[in-house]
């Protein structure tokens, strides 16, 4: 039976024009440690318009900042994998404002086709099955895009599971997080630490006001010793794969050229999910109204809008990129769900 794919994909429909891309050994080897490190998803060329369509909404955002005399230098000689950090050295405020502008927080920033191209991508979505062990796939538009600057220190984050930042009725449920990076991840530049075999228990204790407002976990609270972790050193073309439950951080860029990544997140479709749902139907609790939807759930991520990917049962509501940007844009003027995320203890800061 076919399987729908998304966006310029379309065509590959009949399951076996992408073959499995993971052996059983690397399936066991993920639900096992928590995480898995594919080096070969797709080859690096792939990635080639997307880092082209970003370095392109950077260009464009840098001329407006010099057209209103905000931006002297522009630095339009450099590439992709530098111009950031020369214009954030020249000025940490006009670099704020494009990070910002690029992060693709909530519905704004950047939500360009060639986004929805990656996460719909026949070879990722392959991996993303394999894992979850279903044909049903449902994606979240809870992407960033992460431009670690070199020693630069927003770019740390500290310690935490993904779970964290989700509802707590999804805690034992699997919400994969895809990592991939546009640049090769290397220790140098500042790739993530992984915690292997420490997400099998509860969502540990986390704390608000970590660095550039990240969540954190203690290192008293943390499920293993940190001294276990794993770097998770990738290739451009490759992506690293973790549970929701599994403790992660990032480490500094000690580089000269920004580390350009991007998180993605995947569920199965019987996991709670909003994505059959509009805001409008939603209340400040995200629970959709019964006379709309048949199925009655919170998404585990309430405020942003999840979109289905792949679909052997229903490939008719498979999302296009078209209404997966109106949903995208519809719930960041909202807000839905709010009032349903647990609140942390603030974190206590040090003297």
């Amino acid at each position: 039976m076919p399987v729908a794919f998304l966006g310029r994909f379309a065509w590959l429909t009949p399951i076996m024009a992408v073959p499995p891309s993971l052996t059983p050994e690397q399936i066991a080897h993920f639900h096992r440690e928590g995480y898995l490190i594919v080096p070969d998803v797709m080859e690096p060329e792939a990635l080639e318009p997307l880092r082209q369509a970003l370095h392109q909404a950077l260009a464009q955002k840098a001329a407006e900042l010099q057209t209103a005399g905000r931006l002297t230098d522009p630095h339009e000689d450099l590439d992709f994998d530098r111009r950031l950090a020369a214009i954030h050295r020249d000025s940490s405020a006009n670099g704020e404002v494009l990070m910002k502008h690029l992060e693709g927080l909530r519905g704004g920033g950047f939500h360009s086709r060639e986004m929805f191209d990656l996460i719909s991508h026949p070879k990722l979505l392959a991996v993303i099955r394999g894992l979850l062990d279903t044909m049903e796939v449902v994606a979240s538009s809870v992407y960033r895009i992460r431009p670690k600057l070199p020693k630069i220190g927003r770019g740390v984050v500290p310690w935490h599971q993904d779970s964290g930042y989700f509802a707590e009725h999804c805690d034992q449920e699997l919400i994969i997080t895809c990592w991939v990076p546009l640049v090769d991840a290397t220790v140098g530049n500042g790739c993530m630490q992984i915690l292997p075999r420490s997400h099998g228990g509860k969502v540990v204790r986390h704390h608000t006001g970590g660095n550039a407002g990240f969540l954190v976990i203690n290192d008293e609270d943390l499920p293993n010793d940190p001294g276990r972790a794993v770097a998770a050193v990738c290739p451009r073309g490759g992506a690293v794969l973790m549970t929701n439950r599994t403790p992660h951080c990032s480490t500094p860029n000690t580089s000269d050229h920004v580390r350009w990544s991007v998180d993605l997140r995947y569920q199965s479709a019987d996991v709670p999910t909003n994505a059959e749902a509009w805001p409008a139907t939603i209340d400040d609790a995200g629970k959709a109204d019964p006379a709309f939807y048949e199925k009655i759930t919170v998404a585990c991520y309430p405020p942003e809008a999840d979109f289905l990917v792949c679909s052997e049962q229903h490939p008719e509501r498979v999302t296009d990129y078209d209404t997966y940007v109106r949903r995208r844009v519809a719930y960041d003027r909202t807000t839905v769900g709010m009032t349903g995320m647990r609140p942390w203890p603030q974190a206590e800061l040090s003297p």
